[in-house]
């Protein structure tokens, strides 16, 4: 609640214009944008450290505090004021009375929702049971020029909500609760991560290459001015962090922030944020293990329980994850494709035709095949699903099947249609390795912007030797929707990609 003259229907630039002028009065006397008081509480720890203690008990602790925070609402009545301040843990009251803080009490009223105060006094409990600060002194520290919105609400304020996070945080609890889960979340995977028996380490690789790699994508192209070089922004970690593990650092982890010059979407953002480890030998099965249990534990940890609603589906992370050959899952969702016709270029072909999904003279067999499960498979599954054995087409960095050629040991992880990890038992053969970089360099020829570039460096590191090892990468964004079911990623991203405002 605000005073009367701040609900008037003002036009915003005169109230800004207001604001200039008291601001102007401020400079003049020597007190705008103070940088010396001094916080020693905050505003939630006090709420829950007296959440159970009366106003009798409250006045008996003579606890006196100094706090700081925004004004987001303000009532003044005669001689008594009643102000809501938030600072980063919550918000607390403060009582103000013209008596006790004496000439700064006429100062005060001229103050605004949005300023930024200190205050400092005792606490107490009014007698509606508010915990309360009984001020003693009052301090503008920050004069706000510009007035908040009483809230964001329809179609154009979404958009001013990504464009000015900075106020969506200030007015949007949600925001608020979401982005401190997301904080909470990959510091409790860091721990996890790092805790016996697993022992991983934490480690920064470059986010420019030279050459792109580690994933099939369309990076980003940018220029290095004194080597006159181009240079590409990571689309993936991995082939560095591999190195690593050639290196002999058997257990290495990146939380790393990615760039892919594609599409946006509500699951899509050009860059987003990966959790990449590698773990020496390990196999795909170690790796799905693993991530499993790092889902599960964060969700138990951090959320209280594994049982989470995202876009109004129940799921559960709390059982074991089904483990599903891709194969199968294609068979049993197209009845009308036959096993034996799976791995025939072909016949797959017309079936993806028919299913009305694009083909392209550069497609094999297993291109179609994950283009099917694309297209009939990966919206139904809900519940946490790893989908296995992706062809060798598909999976230019993973080990091949010692038991099923064209078959690599890979999986991805599906949570409401969604693909949340993905991971396989890693290609260490040097050779095998190479010929299939030039495959890729064969696809990019023909076409294919995402297909990966020949890299000798990595090649070279391979024949030093790589251990058999796991890999993993887990999209931290859609984990984080998952965790606090947001639809958009827009809505877990501090600053979302957005077109410049015109």
């Amino acid at each position: 609640m605000s005073e009367p003259t701040e609900n008037l229907p003002v036009d915003e630039n005169k109230l800004i214009a207001e604001r200039r002028e008291k601001l102007k009065a401020l400079r003049g006397q020597g007190v705008a944008f103070p940088n010396d008081f001094k916080v020693d509480a905050f505003a939630g720890d006090l709420r829950s450290g007296f959440a159970d203690q009366d106003a009798e008990a409250v006045e008996a602790a003579a606890r006196r505090v100094k706090v700081a925070g925004r004004i987001v609402l303000k009532r003044v009545q005669g001689k008594v004021s009643f102000v809501q301040m938030q600072d980063f843990t919550g918000r607390i009251q403060l009582f103000i009375h013209q008596g006790t803080v004496g000439e700064a009490y006429e100062a005060f009223k001229g103050w605004d929702v949005g300023d930024i105060v200190g205050a400092e006094g005792l606490l107490m409990r009014t007698k509606t049971g508010e915990l309360s600060v009984k001020v003693e002194s009052l301090r503008l520290l920050t004069k706000s020029l510009r007035p908040l919105p009483d809230k964001f609400h329809g179609l154009a304020d979404v958009e001013q909500r990504y464009r000015q996070r900075y106020v969506d945080l200030i007015v949007t609890e949600e925001a608020r609760r979401t982005f401190a889960l997301r904080s909470k979340i990959i510091g409790y995977m860091r721990k996890w991560l790092e805790a016996e028996p697993r022992r991983f380490m934490e480690v920064e690789t470059p986010m420019m290459h030279v050459i792109p790699g580690g994933a099939t994508a369309r990076p980003f192209v940018t220029h290095h001015n004194a080597l006159d070089m181009s240079l590409y922004l990571r689309v993936a970690p991995e082939l560095y962090l591999k190195r690593l593990v050639v290196g002999g650092f058997d257990r290495v982890y990146e939380i790393n922030r990615n760039f892919r010059n594609e599409g946006v979407s509500t699951r899509h953002n050009p860059e987003f944020t990966m959790l990449e480890l590698y773990q020496a030998y390990a196999t795909y099965h170690e790796i799905m293990d693993l991530t499993e249990a790092v889902i599960r534990e964060t969700a138990q940890n951090v959320l209280g329980g594994t049982v989470l609603t995202w876009e109004e589906a129940q799921i559960d992370v709390g059982p074991a994850f089904r483990r599903w050959r891709m194969e199968d899952a294609v068979l049993e969702h197209n009845p009308g494709i036959r096993r034996e016709e799976l791995r025939d270029r072909e016949a797959m072909a017309a079936h993806a035709k028919r299913l009305g999904v694009p083909v392209k003279p550069g497609y094999g067999w297993g291109k179609l095949l994950l283009e099917i499960f694309e297209k009939t498979v990966e919206h139904t599954l809900i519940q946490p699903t790893f989908i296995t054995d992706h062809p060798v087409e598909v999976s230019p960095l993973a080990r091949e099947s010692d038991t099923d050629p064209g078959i690599t040991d890979r999986f991805e992880l599906f949570i409401n249609g969604k693909e949340i990890a993905n991971g396989f038992s890693e290609l260490n053969d040097p050779e095998d390795q190479a010929a299939r970089f030039k495959a890729q360099v064969e696809a990019k020829e023909s076409g294919d912007d995402e297909a990966m570039h020949f890299d000798a460096d990595y090649i070279r590191a391979l024949e030093v030797g790589l251990p058999p090892t796991g890999g993993l990468g887990i999209g931290i964004d859609r984990l984080v929707m998952l965790m606090t079911d947001s639809a958009s990623i827009r809505d877990v991203l501090l600053f979302p990609y957005m077109r410049p405002e015109a």
